[in-house]
């Protein structure tokens, strides 16, 4: 049996996944991204493999591929593929229906179009400003005082929303502080935060070329408020993946090394 890699080396979160000569997922790793990208690949690499009893090195894997912020510091990959081109293939493999992708990373938020070979049609993406990506959560529940989980069903429990103005990560953490210490509800005030980052998902996903669906890709793919939010700014279904949305990119990045293996051993 041959074994195929994927390493997606992103800003916030380093993620591993292994996959055989049949496309099947033998095992999937994410770890908080060290300042070395080298060490975070490494580590996830070798975490990865351990949980493959066929595997003991990096270099059993018949081909490797290095995805996300960090592609080109992933140790013994073959190949570097752009993260974009990656979440497509990813999405692909799991749900060929799927033709539309808000990837929400740590740093940036990208719309990806994806045709019907898993290939990118088109992308628009967001790199400007952390408003509306992983860091801006982590902002929001440190502000509340949360973790990441419990902030994200905090905004269902809400009977109404009080809108948050600033679109600046920094204000917008200000400006929340602020309400939380008038009083306010929280719950509504999360509510706020998610319908603010929805409408910033809007252009990405009319990028994209969503219409009646659409998925969500990333660490923030997990948050559940954040999904109704889109669900109602955007009038479409979100279409939750039958694996766990921020591997995506490793994924894809593994499909890609299987296809590309295989032709090289054809």
């Amino acid at each position: 049996m041959r074994y195929y890699g994927g390493c997606d080396a992103g800003s916030t979160y380093t993620k591993c996944v292994i996959i055989d000569e049949n496309g099947k997922v033998c095992s999937t790793v994410t770890i908080r991204s060290r300042i070395n990208p080298v060490l975070s690949a490494q580590e996830a690499l070798n975490q990865a493999i351990s949980n493959v009893k066929d595997l003991s090195d990096a270099k059993d894997l018949t081909y490797l591929v290095g995805t996300g912020y960090g592609r080109n510091k992933v140790p013994f990959a073959d190949e570097n593929i752009s993260e974009i081109s990656c979440h497509a293939m990813g999405v692909h493999a799991v749900d060929e229906t799927v033709h539309a992708i808000i990837d929400i990373g740590g740093q940036d938020v990208k719309g990806i179009a994806v045709d019907e070979d898993g290939t990118v049609q088109n992308f628009a993406m967001n790199d400007k400003c952390s408003a509306g990506t992983g860091r801006f959560y982590e902002a929001m529940a440190n502000a509340f005082e949360m973790e990441l989980p419990e902030f994200s069903k905090l905004s269902l429990r809400a009977k109404n929303v009080i809108p948050i103005t600033s679109q600046c990560t920094v204000f917008a953490e200000s400006e929340v502080v602020s309400l939380v210490g008038e009083g306010k509800p929280m719950d509504e005030i999360a509510a706020g935060i998610q319908l603010s980052v929805a409408k910033r998902c809007f252009v990405m996903a009319k990028k994209a070329g969503a219409t009646d669906r659409i998925t969500l890709t990333g660490g923030c793919a997990k948050n559940d408020g954040l999904i109704k939010a889109i669900e109602q700014v955007l009038k479409i279904k979100v279409v939750k993946l039958p694996i766990d949305p921020q591997v995506i990119g490793a994924l894809g990045a593994a499909e890609f090394a299987r296809q590309k293996g295989m032709v090289a051993n054809a």
